[in-house]
């Protein structure tokens, strides 16, 4: 039960500050689930990301639903999933209700504006800590460097291509170089 509490507290207090969305929230939740709770590794954490971010649905929550599953099966995976959703849900109803009453209001509307700016260095953070945590190999290296190159090409040609593609197409690319190396590896046993 202590976990279940403290699984449904965590998912609470993340879905409270979940401004800017999923790859905002990563820096929140590897910092809660990795270093605070130790309910998991980084490298776990990091392919969790990974699934997460291609599978249908916001990332935060995917990964939150992931780590109940992971601690407590089905029941921990409902409590994580509706302790992540509900805070955002509450937040975006009451403000659904009075949306331009707020914006009218020359404080909210600079705090807003002042979110905005934490929302840039939160993915930022996050992008940098995977990036220093990230295993080195060739293939890695150059798949981040082909992206990073295409996205900025893409961003500055004002071509709009999804995310989804780019992760879509590093998936190919990691699985084709898996079945190569394991095709590799069997005719050397031959």
């Amino acid at each position: 039960m202590n976990v279940l509490l403290a699984l449904l507290w965590s998912m609470l207090k993340i879905g409270c500050f979940a401004f800017g969305g999923g790859y905002a929230i990563i820096a929140l939740l590897e910092g809660e689930f990795i270093t605070k709770r130790k309910w998991i590794e980084h490298d776990e954490f990091m392919d969790v990301v990974a699934i997460a971010e291609s599978t249908p649905g916001p990332i935060a929550i995917n990964v939150a639903t992931y780590v109940g599953y992971k601690l407590k099966g089905f029941l921990g995976a409902t409590i994580a999933t509706i302790g992540m959703c509900a805070p955002s849900f509450v937040i975006m109803y009451v403000v659904s209700l009075f949306y331009e009453q707020f914006m009218e209001i020359k404080v909210i509307a600079a705090a807003f504006k002042g979110i905005q700016i934490c929302v840039v260095y939160l993915i930022a953070t996050a992008g940098l800590k995977m990036l220093k945590k990230m295993k080195k190999t060739p293939l890695n290296i150059i798949v981040y460097a082909t992206t990073c190159v295409a996205m900025i090409v893409c961003s500055l040609l004002d071509i709009h291509i999804s995310s989804v593609v780019f992760i879509f197409l590093a998936g190919v690319v990691g699985l084709t170089v898996f079945l190569i190396k394991t095709k590799k590896a069997k005719e050397a046993k031959k």
